[in-house]
C-alpha cells in the first residue's frame, strides 16, 4: 500500500499469517516466497496508520503546508520478507511507483512505523540503526530491545516484556500458584521472556517453574507431542505461554488432540486478544485464560475510515485491499483461478457491502494495537513537526543550523523525537551487559568499578542462566546449551550404522548359503535347525545396537537394553545347546551310549532355548515394570553442553540383565572347553570355545570402558561391543562352514564330515 506526499513514512505490518520460503539450494535462480492465510488484525493496522497520516494531513495545526505519504509492507511474520521490505523502504530500491505527475520513483522514508515482531525488529534496526533511521515498534515488546547503545534508533509504543514479566508473577502470587510451567516461542521475543521470568521469579522467591519449553518454529508434530506430554504429566496446573497466536494455534491443536483439559493458563500479550483463538474449538481447553494485554484507546472516526475502502477505488494503489476484499467476501475478482468457478465459487462485483460483515475489522471497542499505531504515527509527525519549526541559528545540528524539508535526513528526525538529553552527573558509569559491579573500598556506594562476568553469568547483576542455557561470549546474554549425543549424522554414529546394517547382511547371506545347502553334509552334522536359530537370534543381535544411536527417547531408552539382552541371551541359548548337543552325540558314539541322544531330540533343544530366553524377558520385564530406562538431560560433563543420555534406571536391572548373559556364556565355553579334545569330527567344540573365549573377552572388557566413558561415547562403547561380540560370533561360527561349503566342496562329503580327513 503507498500514497504520495511531501515526506514519507514507511510501515511494516503482518497482513499474512504464514508464508513458504523457497529452498535456496544456489543451484537455480530462487523462487519469490509466497504468503497465505489472511489475518486481518494485521491489515486493520496497517488501516490504521493510513488513518492516522490522513487525519493530520487535515489537521492544519500539524505539519502545516506538509503532506504525508506511507508505504507499507506486508513481513507475512517472516525474518527474510520484513528484512527485505524495511531495506526497500530506507534505499528506495523497490518498483517504481508514481511520486506525483512529474516524478516517478520511491522516495526512501524518514522513518518507519514497525516491525512488531521483535526478532525482525532485532534484525532491522541493527541494519538502520546504523543510519540513524528512526523505527517506531508497536507490538515488539522483548526487554533487549532497550539496550540504547544497539539499538540507537529505536522506539516503541508499548512496554517491554520486563513489566508484563512482573504482572505475572503478581498475578501466580494473588492465587497463591507457586508451581507452574512455562512455553515460550523459539526467537528472541520467547527466550528473553524466560530468561527475564526465571530471573524475576527466582528473586521475587515467590514460586517454582515445574517445566521450561522451547515450542517449536514450525508445526513439528513430534516436538509438540512430547511438550504436550510433560504438560499432561506434570503437576503443575497452571501453564505460563509466550508465543504469538499462529504458533500457539500449532499448540492447541496437539492440546486438543490429546484433550488436555483441567489446565488454568495465562497468556502474553501477544495472543491474549487472539479472535483465531477464541473459537468453539478451542475454548473448551482456553475458557477462563488469564492474559495480559496492551493499554486500549479511542480513535474517533476510525470506522468510517474502515467502511471507505473499496477495491474499484484503490485495486491499483493496493493489492492488500483486493487480497482482504476476497477473504471477507469468500469471492475472487476475474480472471479467476482455475476451477473456482466450476467448484461453485462466486466471483466479486466490487459492490458488496462491508457495513454487514461481522468480524473484528469494523469492531473499534477494543483499540489495543491500533491504539499503539496511532500514537507511533503521531510520534514521528510531532518529531517532524518540530525539526521543521526549528528556528536558524537555534538549531540542534552543526552551527546551530536547522533541517530543511529539501535535505531532509532520517537521522535528523530521531534528535527531536528523543527531546534534550540532560546532563549526566555520576561516579561510574551503569556496567555494560557482560560485566558486574564490584565496589570499591572507603568510597560511597556510587562508585564502583565494572568486572567480566563468569562463564554461565550474564547482565550487570551477574545472574545464572538458565538451566538448558549458557552464556554467550560476550556474557550480555544467554543461548541455548548445544546438545550432544550419538547422532546418525556424526562420524562415530554412521561408522557404526554401517557397521550393523553390514553385519545383518552377512548374517542373511549366510543363512541364504545355509538354506541353499541345507541337505548338504556339513549343514546337517553342524545341527541346521540350530544354526538356522543362531543366525537370525545374530541379525537381531546387529540390528539392536541401531537402538543406541540417534537422540535417546522414552521407548528407545525402555528397547535398548531389552532387546539387546533378550537378542544375546538367544545367541548364547542357542550356542549353549549346540555345545550340549556336541557332547551327547560323542556319547552316544561310545558303546551303550545310545540312551544320551534321547535328551537332546529337537523338542528339548527347542524347548531349552526358549526357557532359557524367557528367563531373560522376565528380567527385562521386571526390570522396565519397577525402575525403567528414562532419557536423561546430563550437564555434569559439561557447563556449556547437555549431553542426552538413557538413565538405567535401576542398576540393579542392567547389572542382573549381563550378569545372566554372562553366566549363559560361561558355560557354554565351559561345556565347550572340557570337549575341545574329541575327535575331528566332532572338534566344532574348538570353534565354540574360540568364539565364546572372544564374546567373553569383549564383555569383561565393555565393563570397565563402559563406566569410565562420558556421555554418547558409552553409548558407542556399547555398540562397538555387541557389534564386536557379534561378528566374533559369526566368522569363528559360520566362517569355516561357509569357506567349505563355498571353496572346497570336495570335502563337504559325508566321508570327510565322518572323520576320514580333518574338515575344520
Amino acid at each position: 500500500m503507498h500514497k504520495t506526499g511531501d515526506v514519507v513514512l514507511g510501515g511494516l505490518f503482518q497482513v499474512h499469517f504464514f508464508s513458504s520460503v523457497p529452498d535456496l539450494s544456489f543451484t537455480s535462480q530462487p523462487q519469490q516466497p509466497t504468503c497465505h492465510g489472511m489475518y486481518v488484525l494485521g491489515f486493520k493496522l496497517a488501516q490504521t496508520m493510513a488513518f492516522a497520516i490522513d487525519e493530520i494531513n487535515r489537521n492544519s495545526n500539524l505539519l502545516p503546508n506538509v503532506t504525508l505519504g506511507y508505504i507499507l509492507y506486508d513481513n507475512c511474520f517472516e525474518l527474510g520478507i520484513g528484512f527485505r521490505g524495511a531495506l526497500s523502504l530506507a534505499s528506495g530500491q523497490e518498483d517504481q511507483i508514481v511520486v506525483d505527475d512529474t516524478c516517478v520513483g520511491n522516495p526512501p522514508v524518514v522513518g518507519v512505523v514497525g516491525d512488531p515482531s521483535s526478532t525482525i525488529s532485532i534484525a532491522i534496526s541493527n541494519v538502520l540503526g546504523l543510519y540513524r533511521v528512526p523505527m517506531v515498534s508497536y507490538y515488539a515488546t522483548c526487554s533487549c530491545l532497550s539496550d540504547r547503545q544497539k539499538y540507537p534508533s529505536f522506539f516503541r509504543t508499548i512496554p517491554s516484556d520486563a513489566f508484563q514479566v512482573r504482572a505475572m508473577i503478581q498475578i501466580l502470587k494473588h492465587f497463591g500458584w507457586t508451581w507452574a510451567g512455562l512455553l515460550v516461542s523459539n526467537n528472541d521475543y520467547g527466550l528473553h521472556a524466560a530468561r527475564s521470568f526465571q530471573s524475576e521469579l527466582s528473586v521475587s522467591g515467590e514460586g517454582c517453574l515445574a517445566y521450561t519449553e522451547v515450542l517449536p518454529w514450525d508445526k513439528d508434530t513430534v516436538e509438540l507431542r512430547r511438550i504436550v506430554d510433560v504438560m499432561k504429566t506434570s503437576t503443575a496446573r497452571v501453564v505460563i505461554v509466550f508465543e504469538d497466536p499462529s504458533r500457539m494455534m500449532h499448540l492447541m491443536d496437539e492440546v486438543v488432540r490429546q484433550n488436555v483439559t483441567g489446565l488454568q493458563w495465562i497468556a502474553s500479550e501477544a495472543w491474549t486478544e487472539s479472535a483465531v483463538l477464541q473459537t468453539p474449538h478451542f475454548m473448551p481447553y482456553l475458557g477462563g485464560t488469564l492474559g495480559i494485554t496492551i493499554r486500549r484507546g479511542e480513535i474517533p472516526g476510525l470506522r468510517e475510515f474502515l467502511l471507505q475502502i473499496h477495491p474499484d477505488l484503490h485495486h491499483n494503489s493496493s493489492y492488500g485491499i483486493s487480497l482482504f476484499w476476497e477473504f471477507t467476501f469468500q469471492c475472487r475478482f476475474a480472471p479467476a483461478l482455475a476451477g473456482w468457478l466450476e467448484g461453485g465459487g462466486a466471483l466479486c462485483t466490487g459492490q458488496e457491502d462491508l457495513g454487514n460483515v461481522d468480524n473484528e475489522y469494523l469492531d473499534i471497542s477494543n483499540l489495543r494495537p491500533e491504539y499503539n499505531v496511532y500514537k507511533a504515527v503521531y510520534a514521528l509527525a510531532y518529531s517532524l513537526d518540530d525539526m521543521l519549526r526549528c528556528k536558524p541559528g537555534r538549531g540542534p545540528f552543526s552551527g546551530n543550523s536547522c533541517a530543511s524539508l529539501q535535505s531532509l535526513e532520517p537521522w535528523q528526525v530521531i534528535n527531536f523525537y528523543t527531546g534534550l538529553l540532560p546532563p549526566r552527573s555520576v561516579c561510574s558509569e551503569s556496567c555494560p551487559p557482560g560485566t558486574h559491579m564490584v565496589r570499591r573500598k572507603r568510597e560511597p556506594e556510587c562508585c564502583f568499578d565494572c568486572i567480566p562476568c563468569s562463564e554461565g553469568k550474564i547482565t550487570n547483576k551477574s545472574s545464572s542462566c538458565p538451566e538448558d542455557f549458557w552464556s554467550n561470549p560476550q556474557r550480555d546474554h544467554c543461548v541455548p546449551k548445544k546438545t550432544e549425543f550419538l547422532s546418525y549424522h556424526d562420524p562415530l554414529g554412521i561408522c557404526l550404522t554401517t557397521t550393523s546394517l553390514l553385519g545383518t547382511f552377512i548374517c542373511a547371506v549366510v543363512l541364504g548359503i545355509f538354506i541353499c545347502h541345507r541337505r548338504t553334509p556339513i549343514v546337517r552334522a553342524s545341527n541346521s535347525e540350530l544354526s538356522f536359530q543362531l543366525l537370525m537370534s545374530l541379525k537381531l543381535c546387529f540390528l539392536c545396537s541401531l537402538l543406541f544411536i540417534g537422540r535417546p527417547r522414552m521407548w528407545t531408552c525402555q528397547m535398548r537394553h531389552a532387546a539387546f539382552g533378550i537378542s544375546f541371551v538367544l545367541c548364547v541359548s542357542c550356542i549353549l545347546v549346540k555345545t550340549m548337543v556336541v557332547l551327547a552325540v560323542f556319547k552316544a558314539s561310545k558303546p551303550g551310549g545310545g540312551a544320551s541322544l534321547k535328551w537332546f531330540g529337537a523338542m528339548q533343544q527347542r524347548g531349552t532355548v526358549l526357557f532359557l530366553t524367557s528367563i531373560q524377558a522376565a528380567i527385562c520385564t521386571t526390570w522396565l515394570v519397577s525402575s525403567s530406562p528414562t532419557p536423561h538431560k546430563n550437564t555434569q560433563y559439561h557447563n556449556d553442553k547437555i549431553v542426552y543420555e538413557c538413565s538405567v534406571g535401576s542398576t540393579v536391572g542392567f547389572a542382573v540383565l549381563l550378569g545372566y548373559i554372562g553366566i549363559l556364556a560361561f558355560l557354554s565355553f565351559l561345556i565347550a572347553f572340557l570337549v575341545r579334545n574329541l575327535p575331528d569330527s566332532f572338534n566344532e567344540a574348538k570353534f565354540i570355545t574360540f568364539s565364546m573365549l572372544i564374546f567373553c573377552a569383549v564383555w569383561v572388557a565393555f565393563v570397565p570402558a563402559y563406566i569410565s566413558s562420558p556421555g554418547n561415547l558409552a553409548d558407542a562403547v556399547e555398540v562397538f561391543a555387541i557389534l564386536a561380540s557379534s561378528f566374533g560370533l559369526l566368522i569363528t561360527l559360520f566362517g569355516p562352514k561357509c569357506y567349505i561349503i563355498l571353496l572346497r566342496p570336495e570335502m563337504n562329503t559325508k566321508k570327510a564330515v565322518m572323520g576320514q580327513n580333518k574338515i575344520y
